[in-house]
């Protein structure tokens, strides 16, 4: 089973597109932007670890790679 969160490789224009559940959440630019969208899925993001596997998929880079 993959993760519910999946950031997506970063875009040539910049950021990183951002669904759950297959829905698009946005682009993100960074992990303010991602902690963004956990709080409006009703996370919060005190409580998330970013590189949880179970919750966060990331594709070609994790959370240190915006570009």
């Amino acid at each position: 089973m993959s993760a519910p969160i999946v950031v997506h490789p970063p875009s040539p224009s910049g950021g990183r597109r951002v669904t759950a559940n297959g829905r698009i959440l946005g682009l993100a630019h960074g992990l303010s932007d991602l902690a963004e969208f956990l709080r409006r899925l009703g996370l919060n993001a005190e409580d998330v670890r970013f590189d949880d596997p179970e919750l966060i998929e990331w594709r070609r880079g994790g959370p240190e790679v915006w570009q």
